[in-house]
């Protein structure tokens, strides 16, 4: 028998799939690679189905002889063990994000004589229209809360966009670009408080209490199904931070960031500019402590922002307080610097690595941006945040549009300029056409 190999990610099933399985059987005996889970959360998004679900699923489609782990997108691992006569798949991905996959398997298969074929796509399975149906679904709370774990387990380096409103939490949840035959886009959602209290007109000073946050929290849960990571501040009192756990836990937020400093909060990236003053180590791992206690599901993430480096007091008193921290409860550690490289990242990670018992490590990359998320994997960074990004873009666009009116005496030079047609904005909002 000649073997046929076909890769699917399919926690979809539908008659497109089995017309190309039929095909395959065709051929020979036919073998498919099952996509792992983090190969489909990077192609695609996340799975609805774990890998060994949708291992069984597949395992039991007539025609299927044996499967296989495929443990990325690229075939070239799994079909030189295989050496198949033939690999199957739809003429689809001869366009879009797979090109380059498509060029590598021609390439490989001519090591031994191997050949491709082609079914023609099933024109009325549209994925991303069964996708599309997927998120007017939405989400429901406890799917949201547990997936910001999933995914650090499954990619290498979790990318997070700030969002403070319904609208920019829709860019963060929609926007995707085809970069070297990956889709690329953001996991999850950042809610700051910088950008929450300045899209409020208000200083960043903990002035915008948890009532009004959780009003843009629900904004955002709205329209979206990503996970959301809340900017805590210091988390107020113990007792008022354990209520704060419960009430995030509940709407289904993934995680909450709390910094380890104590009175009137400054934003951070001021420095020692400003009187900022660090909490005791005994009395924020305190605070850890009883907010883990407070927690219902194995979910939810207290994530400890350690300001030392904020603070001029070093990496070393950062490491002692991140050991600290994790004896606590804490879920990840979130390191953060205002200088304008990343030097003291850089040192502590490294330091980092070194520790025996670790959890998830947490970049925000605002003063120190020209770093790449390849080099902060590299020292073992889990999840990236850029955590202000769209608020400090819209901005001086709407400033500069103000501006042109004025000058101007009319909106024509601002429209061509800055503004998007009427049109499109009419039909951005799901169902606002």
């Amino acid at each position: 028998m000649k073997k046929v190999y076909l890769a699917m990610s399919t926690d979809i099933i539908h008659h497109g799939h089995i017309n190309v399985i039929k095909k395959a059987r065709e051929l020979g005996e036919v073998i498919v690679g099952v996509l792992a889970d983090e190969a489909v959360a990077e192609y695609k998004r996340f799975p609805l189905l774990s890998f060994d679900e949708r291992k069984t699923i597949i395992e039991n489609l007539k025609g299927v002889k044996k499967v296989i782990k495929q443990d990325e997108l690229d075939y070239v691992r799994n079909l030189r063990k295989i050496k198949p006569d033939y690999v199957v798949n739809g003429d689809d991905w001869k366009k879009g994000p797979q090109k380059s996959i498509r060029k590598r398997v021609i390439e490989t298969l001519k090591e031994w004589g191997g050949e491709l074929v082609e079914v023609e796509y099933t024109e009325d399975v549209v994925l991303d229209q069964l996708d599309n149906n997927l998120e007017k679904l939405g989400t429901t709370p406890d799917q949201r809360r547990m997936k910001l774990r999933k995914l650090i387990e499954l990619k290498p380096i979790v990318r997070i966009l700030e969002a403070h409103n319904g609208l920019t939490g829709l860019i963060a949840e929609k926007t995707k670009v085809v970069e070297g035959g990956k889709v690329e886009s953001f996991d999850g959602m950042w809610i700051s408080s910088l950008c929450d209290s300045t899209a409020k007109g208000k200083p960043d000073i903990e002035l915008v209490d948890l009532t009004s946050r959780m009003n843009t929290i629900n904004e955002i849960l709205e329209v979206t199904t990503k996970p959301i990571i809340l900017d805590g501040d210091t988390g107020g009192k113990i007792e008022h931070f354990i209520f704060t756990v419960k009430s995030l836990e509940r709407i289904g937020v993934s995680a909450v960031i709390i910094e380890d400093k104590i009175g009137l909060k400054k934003n951070s990236l001021f420095g020692t500019e400003v009187e900022q003053k660090q909490d005791t180590i005994e009395h924020f791992c305190q605070k850890i402590s009883e907010g883990k206690k407070a927690q219902v599901t194995d979910d939810f993430m207290i994530i400890s922002r350690i300001e030392s480096l904020i603070l001029k007091a070093g990496v070393e008193d950062a490491l002692k307080r991140a050991k600290a921290y994790i004896e606590a409860g804490a879920d990840a550690i979130m390191i953060h610097s205002k200088i304008d490289t990343p030097k003291e990242i850089l040192d502590f990670c490294e330091e980092y690595k070194k520790f025996e018992h670790k959890v998830p490590l947490v970049a925000v990359p605002s003063s120190y941006c020209q770093i790449t998320e390849e080099e902060l994997i590299e020292v073992g960074v889990n999840v990236v945040i850029y955590a202000n990004q769209l608020i400090r873009s819209a901005y001086p666009a709407m400033v500069d549009t103000a501006e042109s009116i004025l000058k101007n005496k009319r909106a024509y030079e601002a429209d061509d300029k800055n503004c998007m047609p009427i049109k499109e904005i009419l039909t951005l909002i799901p169902g606002g056409k």
